[in-house]
């Protein structure tokens, strides 16, 4: 069975996103996609509505949900949202800390703060290392969660 997973992310680092998503057994979803970040903009553009039924769509059928945590991503407008809207939907939540992974420059970022709302929930946050224990990781959230 394929696991359908969410993936939260600010959308300057898709980049990083893109390196992730391709997990065997894993069927990746995003609110724009894993792309770039256009259709992101676009519907920021439109208005909150529009984003909250792009987020809405991407969860649905999802079991897990993977918040990655680049710098600053605790102040992105949508992370509470896209965090409380994974909790109604009873889903595995998991932060991933991935300032450790280059982005397109080479570059490496500094940590992101872990929203509260993960540990609140009994849920755990790692550094990324490799995709095994990603993998491990998103079964475990999704054993905690039940499903």
């Amino acid at each position: 069975m394929v696991r359908r997973v969410f993936f939260s992310f600010d959308y300057k680092n898709v980049f990083k996103a893109n390196q992730l998503k391709d997990l065997p057994g894993i069927e990746a979803t995003a609110s724009a996609g894993f792309k770039d970040s256009t259709l992101w903009d676009e519907q920021k553009i439109k208005g909150d509505l529009e984003v909250k039924q792009m987020v809405d769509s991407a969860l649905a059928d999802t079991t897990v949900s993977v918040i990655l945590i680049s710098n600053g991503a605790t102040k992105r407008k949508y992370i509470n949202y896209e965090i409380y809207q994974s909790l109604a939907r009873g889903n595995g939540l998991l932060a991933l800390q991935i300032h450790a992974i280059p982005d397109e420059k080479g570059k490496m970022d500094l940590p992101g703060d872990i929203p509260s709302q993960i540990s609140d929930n009994g849920f755990k946050a790692y550094k990324y290392s490799n995709q095994a224990d990603l993998l491990a990781w998103i079964e475990e959230a999704a054993k905690i969660a039940g499903k």
